[in-house]
């Protein structure tokens, strides 16, 4: 039953990953830590970064083949974020679990408020990097890695909202795009924990295989929700008040603030 839980959870975070290029390790961690029963969340933080890694890269090839994703904008923002993300992994470690969690409800509440707040505008999916976005990109890129890194999240949550501001493309571009940083920053955050024994390789590995299932299914739906003005933008958001909301529920009362 734990086998099937854990490949059941990890097909909702690969469509989740999917449809909006967020979600993996918010929702992971908590699947991990209530349903699959990994008892430390430092370990649920470490095992979710290494499957979410693996299966944004694996939805990342599908939306490559649907041609949404920007690669320049996409590497430019990987390659700045990665560094960010090891300094924020370094740092993360050492905070108490609940507390992370907690704080990031706190950060996605105001991003999906930016988000709804930015809603008018569709973006230019026709965008070119130049030299004032490649400019922009580095440094969102470090910041979002940074957070990304010190929560121990893939990061969808706030990179698809970076790349829309650093380079103004279109939400399922940044979607598609997005994905390059989600399993880039993963990768490096799972490493680090790897290296501190903060990794449940089995779990992991099953994890994985449910998220490439239902990756597909939530590339097909993603594609087709574009089509509606807004549509992407606002799933986005209501994924993150309610995720937030739950997160924010749960860790409240294992830090005594109710």
């Amino acid at each position: 039953m734990s086998e099937i839980l854990t490949v059941l959870s990890g097909s909702l975070v690969g469509f989740s990953l999917g449809l909006i290029g967020g979600g993996g390790s918010i929702l992971a961690v908590p699947l991990l830590l209530y349903v699959v029963g990994v008892p430390d969340p430092h370990v649920a933080i470490g095992t979710s970064a290494l499957a979410v890694a693996a299966n944004a890269f694996a939805n990342l090839a599908q939306h490559a083949q649907a041609g949404t994703v920007k690669w320049p904008c996409a590497a430019t923002f990987a390659a700045s974020g990665v560094v960010g993300a090891f300094v924020g992994s370094s740092l993360g470690k050492s905070v108490n679990g609940e507390s992370l969690l907690f704080l990031f409800a706190l950060v996605m509440v105001v991003v999906g408020v930016s988000m709804l707040r930015g809603r008018g505008s569709e973006g230019d999916p026709m965008v070119r990097i130049n030299k004032t976005i490649a400019v922009r990109l580095v440094g969102i890129g470090f910041l979002t890695g940074a957070v990304s890194g010190f929560f121990g999240i893939g990061g969808g949550f706030l990179i698809v909202p970076g790349l829309l501001l650093g380079s103004g493309m279109a939400v399922l571009n940044a979607i598609g795009s997005s994905l390059f940083s989600v399993g880039a920053f993963g990768l490096t955050t799972a490493a680090n924990y790897a290296l501190s024994g903060l990794v449940d390789w089995t779990v992991a590995g099953l994890f994985i295989a449910g998220g490439v299932i239902g990756g597909f299914a939530g590339m097909k739906a993603a594609v087709g929700l574009s089509t509606r003005k807004g549509a992407l933008t606002q799933v986005f958001a209501g994924v993150l008040f309610a995720v937030a909301a739950y997160m924010l529920y749960r860790n409240a009362g294992a830090l005594g603030l109710f």
